[in-house]
């Protein structure tokens, strides 16, 4: 059956067009995002969902979401949509941060062009019949310093233009490195030094906890005398009444805002005042903008709801097109050395340990890590999937730390994950053959190698004589098929493990003969999803 998508807010008939050609049923309702209990009533028969700025994605609406797996926001911004309940929902959200970088960059540099030269109040005076040359006294760009708060997509191509203009450009991002900076020509400081230099100051920052509120009172005071403020990313970023306090006793020379605290902005602090360009969120808005957005979200939903590829996802590792074949099979191994692991741990899980061995090393080590603690955690609650497991196990205070390593043995790739709880250590390696089917490589620090099946029984025991035997005995008494049997010891008569591939799911009372024979110190049957 071909996925079904829903369009709840206005997109160009291009995406729509993208998912028809893909395969996918689509059903275009671009004024349906906007009612709230319609959309309720209809969200549980889509697989995705595609918005814009209209749509809520409520935890309510999340909830109502049965069959949905992805949500795809044709804009950089998901503030309509709420991050965690979907992530624990196990809804992969997705933005199109590249295809309105360019047009909201320059939509920065004109405000701050605007600003500068005082071009709106200029053109409503002389439109007015006026003709007040000496009022409107501006200021050039050409050796002024910028001062760029966030250095990303944006943030970089308006470097870029700055230093076009002959601006000196100086960066504020805590995750800029020497290397990139060097790259972009800008230099790179800390916030103090940025507002103590700038001429202008323009932001590209997400609006998260940290950043919230980060252009304040005392910031501002900070600031140069004269500074001129543009903030075209996102409202609630600076602190309007303190600016609006700035502007009025001249600290502050000018302000460019896109955005604002509240959305539509229709009363703001900074309203009327002198020297301050106002815009109704525009950073994204021109015809080239809104129809690249539109298309690279239908061909990013598309893309995963038919080949399992994560792109721009903002609460999953992302997995490229050209990754998911050669990165699925290590996914795969992942989810099935979680589903060990977590099968056999009654207790409480204190932390998770991922070692990732040769090649494997190289490849997108969050996704597999994310299919990891997933196969952990499904255990207890078959729901959690790759996007949710990471959040519940921060929620529950599980420690997950991960290691990286140059090959150490015969494989040339393995993982070896590690939990441990309050009374145990438990550990298990896998690999991926040439055949492309995951093996368990170790467990318990025996050798070993195992197919994995959807049927399977682990049992321990001493190394001694009959143990395969009474498997085999106990096995055909009850009509249990063995397709494949591992067996491992530390050494001569020490600790042994047996693990058996069935063609069938074991029963209770098969597993209550073996124990009642005394030979096994642990006997567990154990389900894995195979596919198929």
């Amino acid at each position: 059956m071909a996925p079904k998508v829903l369009v709840s807010d206005k997109l160009s008939p291009t995406a729509v067009q993208i998912f028809r050609d893909n395969g996918i049923e689509v059903d275009f309702e671009p004024d349906l995002g906007k009612d709230k209990d319609a959309l309720l009533a209809r969200i549980g028969d889509y697989d995705g969902l595609a918005i814009r700025s209209a749509t809520k994605v409520t935890e309510k609406i999340l909830d109502a979401a049965g069959n949905l797996k992805v949500v795809g926001r044709a804009g950089i911004g998901v503030d309509n949509v709420d991050l965690k309940a979907a992530s624990r929902k196990g809804v992969i959200v997705m933005n199109t941060p590249f295809g309105n970088s360019i047009t909201t960059a320059e939509h920065a540099v004109a405000m701050m062009f605007a600003v500068a030269r005082q071009i709106p109040e200029a053109s409503a005076s002389t439109h007015a019949g006026k003709w007040e040359k000496s009022k409107f006294m501006g200021v050039e760009l050409t050796n002024k310093t910028l001062g760029l708060i966030g250095s990303g997509n944006i943030g970089s191509i308006v470097a870029s233009r700055a230093l076009g203009l002959k601006m000196k450009v100086v960066a504020y991002d805590p995750f800029l490195s020497e290397d990139r900076a060097a790259d972009l020509g800008v230099k790179k400081v800390e916030l103090d030094e940025l507002v103590a230099c700038a001429d202008f100051i323009t932001l590209h920052v997400p609006k998260t906890d940290k950043t919230a509120g980060m252009i304040s009172a005392d910031v501002i005071a900070r600031m140069k005398d004269g500074v001129r403020i543009v903030n075209c990313a996102r409202g609630g970023l600076v602190d309007e009444e303190a600016l609006a306090a700035a502007l009025k006793s001249g600290k502050v020379a000018g302000a460019a805002f896109d955005v604002f605290a509240v959305e539509p902005a229709t009363d703001s602090p900074l309203f009327n005042l002198p020297n301050v360009v106002v815009t109704p969120h525009l950073g994204a808005a021109t015809t080239e903008a809104q129809e690249n957005v539109a298309i690279q979200v239908a061909e990013q939903i598309s893309d995963f709801l038919l080949n399992g590829a994560v792109t721009n996802a903002i609460n999953m590792p992302s997995i490229t097109a050209e990754e998911a074949p050669v990165l699925g099979p290590f996914v795969k191994l992942a989810s099935h050395l979680g589903a060990f692991v977590g099968q056999l741990t009654e207790e409480a899980i204190q932390s998770i340990a991922i070692t990732y061995d040769g090649k494997v090393a190289e490849m997108n080590t969050k996704a597999i890590g994310s299919a990891a603690i997933a196969g952990v955690m499904q255990a207890q609650n078959p729901d959690v999937n790759m996007v949710s497991a990471p959040v519940i196990a921060a929620e529950r205070g599980i420690k997950v730390s991960s290691t990286t390593q140059e090959k150490t043995g015969v494989f040339d790739s393995y993982i070896k994950l590690t939990v441990t709880t309050d009374k145990m250590t438990r550990s298990i390696a896998g690999t991926v053959f040439s055949d492309g089917k995951p093996r368990f490589i170790q467990i318990k620090g025996i050798n070993i190698e195992a197919e994995i099946g959807r049927h399977m029984l682990y049992t321990t025991n001493q190394d001694v004589p009959g143990i395969i035997g009474t498997l085999g005995a106990t096995m055909a008494d009850h009509g249990v098929n063995i397709a494949n049997f591992t067996l491992g010891r530390s050494e001569a008569g020490a600790n042994a493990i047996a693990l058996l591939y069935l063609d069938e799911r074991i029963s209770d009372k098969a597993i209550a003969d073996l124990v009642a024979t005394g030979k096994f110190q642990q006997v567990k049957p154990l389900e894995f999803d195979v596919g198929g």
